[in-house]
């Protein structure tokens, strides 16, 4: 009997690393629409005079998109009225086709705007879908599933700029790549399984929402979350610009180009990375600690980089690429506080609410920060994203103080 539960044992290990990989891979091939305009954009505009409110509004109208989708999903219940593999295929093969539709219309024009906002409603069935999968696999290392589960987000996030790096100024053909990529992960996530832990999450309820505000754990979480995204999306979606625009003030406009693709791949990216790490030590010294570490490291790396900008084109690339290690690590960790503060019956419904504010605020910030610009300096405006760290390490203090 002994050695019939070990073997079982085992057959369920195996699965579940199997699941885990198959799943990683497809959420990197995925999310890797997401900032696809932010990394073609320096060679859009080669071609085409795009103004800077329909430049935001490529980036912005994706996580738009991605609220809609994600209370519309929650509202309906899909994930729970269906396999969740077969949510995610549907809704990657429509988020492929969507960008696929980007070369059929005018850069910049309505329609592909219009794309923009299909991708991120979409990408809403394939980001939750695949945190749903994970944490069927795990209880006591639900931290580190999430974890892996972000960093892959990240990766994926990141992907863009290394594919157009490779592709120098061919981003028709960077934008076909991103889009099989993304047909692959529909493909990948059949093989996946679901765990022994896997069930129906509450579906969505506007009255469990006041905890928001009157539990403090949650009130807490949510304040501190909003602080770490204020920053977050505007960075990732403006990185490549902003280094563009450092580094050409002293190399060749091509090198500049070429430069600030792979300095925001690797920003992004290895912040992927950080995730797993952040993960893992949340468990050891409380999750709170980690994202207030997390956030004075990002807030630093802010000011490193306004104070660069402009100068060595290497020193800037340090400074952003300290940045963008430190921005994405503590992301999981607010989900989980919530999940820890808030009563089981209604902490789905919470962290729903709280990821959707949260992607609402994103897309102020990230369809504010060209008009900054232009108004001021990207030095000015990075350092008005610092303050997104400052005001979180705040609430996270105070949550602290609760234990």
């Amino acid at each position: 009997m002994v050695k019939l539960r070990k073997i079982q044992h085992d057959i369920q290990m195996t699965a579940k690393t199997q699941s885990i990989l198959i799943l990683v891979i497809a959420q990197v091939s995925a999310l890797s629409l997401w900032f696809i305009s932010s990394a073609v954009l320096p060679d859009m505009l080669s071609e085409f005079p795009i103004s800077a409110g329909r430049q935001a509004a490529l980036n912005s109208v994706v996580p738009a998109g991605f609220v809609v989708g994600a209370l519309a999903s929650s509202l309906l219940g899909l994930s729970d009225r269906f396999d969740p593999r077969r949510l995610f295929v549907i809704c990657a093969c429509i988020a492929s086709a969507s960008v696929f539709g980007l070369l059929a219309f005018e850069p910049g024009g309505n329609a592909s705007i219009f794309m923009r906002f299909i991708t991120g409603a979409m990408l809403a069935g394939v980001y939750p879908v695949g945190m749903k999968i994970a944490v069927g696999w795990g209880k006591e290392d639900r931290g580190l599933l999430v974890g892996l589960l972000v960093g892959a987000l990240t990766f994926g996030s990141a992907s863009p700029h290394l594919v157009a790096w490779m592709g120098e100024a061919e981003w028709r053909t960077t934008i076909k790549i991103v889009s099989s990529f993304t047909l692959l992960s529909a493909v990948l996530i059949m093989f996946a399984k679901l765990g022994p832990y896997h069930a129906k999450s509450p579906a969505f309820e506007m009255s469990s929402i006041t905890q928001a505000w009157t539990n403090k754990r949650v009130r807490y979480a949510y304040l501190g979350y909003f602080g770490h995204m204020w920053e977050l999306y505007a960075m990732w979606a403006w990185v490549g610009v902003a280094c563009y625009a450092s580094y050409s003030i002293t190399m060749a406009e091509a090198d500049a180009v070429s430069f600030s693709k792979i300095t925001a791949f690797l920003a992004i990216g290895l912040g992927g990375v950080a995730c797993f790490f952040g993960g893992y030590w949340a468990d050891k010294i409380g999750k709170a600690r980690v994202t207030i570490i997390a956030m004075v490291f990002s807030g630093l790396g802010a000011v490193l980089t306004a104070i660069t900008f402009g100068g060595a084109p290497w020193i800037t690339s340090i400074a952003v690429v300290i940045w963008g290690i430190a921005i994405i690590p503590d992301s999981p960790q607010f989900s989980a506080l919530v999940a820890d503060g808030a009563p089981p019956e209604v902490a789905g419904s919470l962290m729903t609410f709280q990821t959707a504010i949260g992607f609402a605020l994103t897309i102020f910030t990230v369809q504010i920060t060209p008009y900054v610009v232009e108004w001021t300096s990207w030095p000015t405006v990075i350092m008005i994203m610092a303050i997104g760290p400052l005001f979180g390490i705040y609430f996270m203090r105070k949550l602290e103080q609760l234990a």
